[in-house]
């Protein structure tokens, strides 16, 4: 097949659905078909992928991304692709994947992310005012009430309801599709040389039980839960941050809350396998997240995860096996009774295991495969 990947920055560094595509673009092409990336930037254009750059040169954020669909349109008008599967609202395609959730439930209910209700209030007013999300809305909303809607792929169960909620669309465009994990990149044996360099990175004396957070964005992922969390714990764990996101308040949290030493800001990482081999355990008590790419990635390295009902990876854990699956993600005394349940070494090692044994199911080839049905689904409603 001739497929066209549509992402605004083809740039893996930047967060799970850029990092998603670049790997997809990879998969498909080994498969034989013809890929293309449509981006307005690349930072790694696999091999056998080809790559066209679409223009973005305009004022604020709300133009370039109009500026970004119109050159878009001009692209697709011009070039005939079996798959246009694009990752964020755009005017025309066969396939829209929406990531970070569907923009409809964004504008509708983002500020509940929050927890404090002022930020709330503020939130919900920034929320109305912001362009580009407005933007995104009103591009996804004429995309899915059209006469001829993209086949939509749900992430999990959370992210089809939240669908549901805003669009009426019949059954045959809604695929579900779970996030699939490189198991070939994420081998824990592979990855075990690379342990100790990366904890002396992170400066970890032997013994320290490092519990590792990866988000880009620690307000909704729940960096201060955990930070709070971590003082309930004893002095012999460490919470090691990885990822890019301003890191001032949370410093300033651990400090105020007497932990700050044990709070390890370690920034991006070109290496998340050995970021998870190198951990003892996975916290991410997100507020909202369709289906973190991060906790499937902890679970196929056979590392325990602590994350919550709100994030649609959990939907393939089991509560007390893999890990543990919490409610209410602003409980942080529930978020403290788990991670304390993580310092049992052998319950680590039993949850390791169960982690491990889901690895055939969270396979980059079997989500390509699947993939690929969405595909052909699409072609035959837009033929």
């Amino acid at each position: 097949m001739n497929i066209a990947l549509v992402i605004f920055h083809a740039d893996p560094s930047r967060g799970g659905a850029e990092r998603y595509t670049v790997d997809l673009a990879r998969s498909l092409a080994r498969l034989g078909h013809e890929v293309t990336l449509l981006a307005s930037a690349f930072a790694d254009v696999p091999e056998g992928v080809k790559a066209v750059a679409l223009d973005t040169d305009a004022m604020g954020r709300t133009a370039r991304y109009v500026r970004f669909l119109d050159s878009l349109d001009l692209h697709l008008a011009g070039r005939r692709y079996d798959i246009v599967h694009a990752m964020l609202p755009v005017r025309q395609c066969d396939v829209y994947h929406p990531h970070a959730g569907i923009a409809a439930e964004s504008m509708r209910a983002g500020h509940l992310r929050h927890r404090d209700p002022v930020r709330r209030v503020l939130a919900m007013v920034g929320t109305k005012l912001n362009r580009k999300r407005r933007r995104f809305a009103w591009v996804e909303r004429r995309l899915l009430n059209s006469e001829s809607p993209p086949v939509v792929l749900c992430l999990s169960d959370y992210v089809r309801s939240a669908v549901r909620r805003h669009y009426a669309l019949p059954d045959g465009r809604l695929f579900p599709l779970f996030n699939g994990v490189d198991l070939d990149r994420f081998d824990p044996e592979k990855a075990a040389p690379r342990v100790a360099a990366m904890r002396a990175r992170w400066n970890l004396a032997a013994g320290r039980v490092a519990a590792l957070l990866m988000a880009q964005d620690f307000e909704r992922k729940g960096l201060a839960q955990a930070i709070q969390a971590l003082r309930s714990l004893d002095g012999t764990v460490s919470l090691v941050v990885v990822g890019r996101d301003r890191t001032g308040p949370y410093r300033k949290l651990a400090q105020d809350l007497g932990v700050g030493p044990r709070v390890v800001f370690a920034g991006a990482s070109d290496d998340p396998a050995a970021c998870y081999a190198a951990a003892d355990f996975f916290v991410l008590p997100t507020r909202h997240d369709p289906c973190s790419l991060v906790v499937l990635e902890a679970l196929a390295m056979g590392l325990p995860v602590i994350s919550t009902a709100q994030n649609g990876a959990c939907e393939i854990m089991t509560r007390g096996r893999e890990g543990f699956v919490l409610d209410d993600p602003g409980d942080v005394a529930a978020l403290a009774g788990a991670m304390k349940a993580m310092l049992d070494a052998e319950r680590r090692r039993e949850m390791s295991r169960a982690c491990l044994a889901l690895r055939p199911k969270l396979s980059q080839e079997a989500h390509v495969r699947r993939l690929l049905q969405a595909y052909r689904q699409a072609a035959h409603v837009h033929p």
